[in-house]
């Protein structure tokens, strides 16, 4: 819950900023001044890509918590089988075993959106954000596509 708060705080803050940056683009713009237009222009396209950003980041979020609802309600999240240090940090042998059991149950079944997101949880266990996201976007494509095809032939 804290990591949802502390999220809409941050954006929230984010938007205000895109607002001023914004609102200064287009008061560089209406100067009528070569250098104002220009950079007016160029505050208007970082305002834009930022707003594609949050919306991606957002999106992201939204469709992974939907899925880990899917899992919970089927009682298939993965279970937390980490030893962790008397600091509470993960064991990184541990990690690792678990890790080679997902990675194994997502290659023999690679279409199973399931998997994907429990090798998801086991790179992010791992530290391994960058993997993890893809591991995510491919889960939640997957579920998508499963879902998209399971309502085709409903009808």
């Amino acid at each position: 819950m804290v990591a949802r708060v502390l999220y809409f705080v941050v954006t929230i803050a984010l938007l205000l900023g895109l607002a001023v940056v914004a609102a200064t683009g287009g008061q560089l713009m209406a100067t009528g001044n070569g250098a104002g237009i220009g950079i007016g222009v160029c505050a208007e396209v970082l305002v834009g890509i930022a707003l594609w950003f949050v919306w991606k980041t957002y999106r992201f979020g939204r469709d992974s918590q939907r899925l880990s609802r899917i899992l919970e309600a089927e009682n298939g999240l993965p279970v937390d089988e980490l030893t962790r240090t008397p600091g509470g940090s993960i064991d990184r042998d541990s990690a690792d075993a678990v890790f080679a059991r997902r990675k194994a149950e997502t290659e023999a079944a690679p279409e199973d959106w399931r998997s994907w997101f429990r090798l998801a949880v086991a790179y992010a266990d791992a530290r391994d954000t960058p993997r993890a996201r893809k591991a995510m976007e491919r889960a939640i494509r997957l579920q998508r596509e499963n879902a998209a095809g399971a309502a085709a032939h409903s009808h």
